[in-house]
This record gives C-alpha cells, sequence and structure tokens, in this order.
C-alpha cells in the first residue's frame, strides 16, 4: 500500500523486538567474577553489606560502599540496559522518598546533628538546611551502596543455586525451594505475557504506545486473563507433579547445582565481614550512627 506509513512499526516488528528483551529481573548468563562465586557466597555478601550498610550514617564509608558496588557490577558484565526497567523504579521510589522526608520531616537532620546551617530561607519549618541535605545525602548513599549487590545477586545466580544457598545457612529446604520456583516462574510468566501479546496484536488487539491509554488499558484484559488460566494451570501441573515425586517426604535433600567454596569465595567472605566490622568500629569512632561533620 502506497498511503501506508512505511517509518511505523508493523505488529510483528514490535512483536520481534518484545521477543528479544531480557527477563525483567531473573537469571543472566555471564561468564564473570560475579557469576564464578557460588550462591552462598553471594548471599552472605549481601546480607552482610546490606547490614554494615544500614547501621551507619558516615558517608565515608557509604562513599566505599558506593565504589565497590560500582566495581562489582563492571565487573559482573551486566548491563544498565538489561536492568533498566528495575533500575528506573528504583530511582523513582528513592527520589519519592527523598521528597517524603523532607515533606514530613525537613528539620530531622538539625535535630540529628544539633545544629543549623540555613542555606535556603523558606515558609515555616520548611527551610533547607545544611544537616537535612547531609543527612538525605546520606539516605541516598545507602540506595547506591546496597542496591546494586542486592540486584547483582539474583541476576547472577541461577534460581536451583538461589535456593542451595539458602538451604546451606539454615533455611528449610521445602522454603528455599519455593523461594526458587519463583524466581524460576518470573521469566516464564514474562515470556508467555508477550507471546499472548503478541497473539492478541495479531488478532487487531493493539496495546502498544500508537493507540490512547483507555484503550490500552481495555485491550490488557485480552492479555491478562489468558496469562492468569494459564498461570492457574501451570500452577497445578508443577504441584503435581512435585507430589508424585514425593516432594517434602524426607527431612533433607541434595542439590544438583550445590558447589563447595573455593578460594575466591573466601576471600570475598572475609571482605564483607571486615567492612562490617569496619562500620561497626566507626559506630563507637563517631559516638554512635551518625557521623557529624558540623561540630
Amino acid at each position: 500500500m502506497s498511503g501506508a506509513n512505511t517509518s511505523s512499526p508493523t505488529i510483528l516488528e514490535r512483536g520481534a523486538k518484545m521477543a528479544k528483551r531480557s527477563p525483567l529481573l531473573g537469571f543472566i548468563p555471564r561468564e564473570s567474577f560475579m557469576h564464578s562465586l557460588t550462591g552462598t557466597t553471594k548471599l552472605i555478601m549481601m546480607l552482610v553489606a546490606s547490614v554494615a550498610t544500614m547501621i551507619g550514617f558516615d558517608p565515608r564509608f557509604l562513599a566505599v560502599m558506593v565504589v565497590l558496588s560500582i566495581v562489582i557490577w563492571v565487573s559482573s558484565r551486566i548491563s544498565l540496559r538489561e536492568l533498566a526497567v528495575v533500575l528506573w523504579l528504583i530511582l523513582l521510589f528513592m527520589v519519592l522518598n527523598n521528597v517524603m522526608i523532607f515533606v514530613f520531616a525537613p528539620q530531622y537532620g538539625t535535630e540529628i546533628y544539633g545544629t543549623t546551617h540555613t542555606l535556603l530561607q523558606g515558609w515555616g519549618r520548611y527551610t533547607v538546611t545544611a544537616e537535612q541535605l547531609f543527612y538525605q545525602l546520606n539516605v541516598t548513599l545507602k540506595y547506591f551502596a546496597v542496591l546494586p549487590i542486592a540486584l547483582l545477586f539474583i541476576v547472577t545466580t541461577s534460581p536451583s543455586e538461589f535456593a542451595s544457598s539458602l538451604n546451606r545457612i539454615g533455611i528449610p529446604y521445602k522454603a528455599a525451594y519455593s523461594v526458587s520456583l519463583a524466581l524460576r516462574y518470573i521469566p516464564d510468566v514474562q515470556r508467555e505475557y508477550r507471546e499472548i501479546s503478541q497473539a492478541q496484536q495479531a488478532r487487531g488487539i493493539d496495546t502498544s504506545k500508537d493507540v490512547p491509554m483507555s484503550t490500552r488499558v481495555r485491550n490488557s484484559a485480552a492479555i491478562l486473563l489468558p496469562l492468569l488460566l494459564s498461570s492457574l494451570e501451570r500452577i497445578e501441573t508443577i504441584s503435581t507433579a512435585m507430589e508424585l515425586r514425593g516432594f517434602g517426604k524426607g527431612k533433607r535433600r541434595s542439590w544438583f547445582t550445590s558447589r563447595p567454596l573455593q578460594a575466591r569465595d573466601w576471600i570475598a567472605i572475609v571482605v564483607s565481614f571486615g567492612l562490617l566490622a569496619l562500620s561497626i568500629a566507626l559506630l563507637r569512632i563517631n559516638g554512635g550512627r551518625f557521623y557529624n561533620p558540623f561540630l
């Protein structure tokens, strides 16, 4: 057709692009240092780093954690584009959290540090102070220090290894296997959603940005209902298969993907606990959780 707009993508082209997308939040296989570590090591790293980061508000320590997180991310060979949706959601939540802190507690920083250095005179208690900005800087640094490690733990650890690592640190294997099934199911749901969406678009039900938002919301019901029904059928199939295989009969089970700790795993664990020890030591050096540069 000569009058057709050849610059706009067709339904088949949009479907091809959707098929090439990586899972929203699932295991991404690579050859990297983070992938070579066992799931137990990465789980310990994430938990210890989270505790070390959360117990104090020292920007010097948090800056070190941010740099380490960036180095670990680069070494994992995971591009930001592969987790763009998740990262944008985290960024949005971080900005919203900072806004809400200032809206509901604009003078919390002055209460913590005991001084007031006004930077911008506002209305009533909504005055911008150096103490408040310094406190919210610490809050922001915590996001950049912890979340990259947590995301990398998810995308560099296969679901089976994740389950075995949970079981190794004392989590009952039934609960650990439930987590593994949930992680396996996320990419399956995303793939099935894309397949149903492409099938519905081939029938003329468009959910792309080319149609108004009200139409997209109305047409999405034609995708979500089949997705829900197929998910329920999949759950029944999996539960029946597990029951037939006697899952849960024994008190213990073996794991196919379980790996022994090697030298690099022990080094990573020691470094993690060293950072935790440094964070605890800073509590004593700073006289509490908050480093106060305004004294």
